[in-house]
């Protein structure tokens, strides 16, 4: 059983930054789009970044010029870099492995940005 492993939400002020980890051992991590994903309290989960295996990223509307989703694929990790954090930048983040005919998910990392 594949287990993503997320890290590094926390609490954080308004303008801040956070850098979420997760990693995902025992895939085939290179052949893998990672993304990051995230649902707010009462909200359907949104798409925030994407990594495919051949190195293209895509970001939603709501974080393009202050988030990167980055990847290591020695480490089996992909990154999200949050910068200039806003309030409705509240959420819990998900990470997301998607493959040949099979997906994971994470458990979810709480980010709260608030004064």
């Amino acid at each position: 059983q594949v287990q993503l492993v997320e890290s590094g939400g926390g609490l954080v002020q308004p303008g801040g930054s956070l850098r979420l980890s997760c990693a995902a051992p025992g895939i085939i991590f290179s052949i893998f789009t990672m993304g990051w994903y995230r649902q707010a309290p009462g909200k359907q989960r949104e798409l925030v970044a994407v990594s495919t295996g051949g190195g293209r990223t895509s970001y939603a509307d709501s974080v393009k010029g202050r988030f990167t989703i980055s990847r290591d694929n020695a480490k089996n990790t992909v990154y999200l870099q949050m910068n200039n954090l806003k309030p409705e930048d509240t959420a819990v983040y998900y990470c997301n492995a998607d493959g040949p005919h099979v997906a994971y998910w994470g458990q979810g990392t709480q980010v709260t940005v608030s004064s």
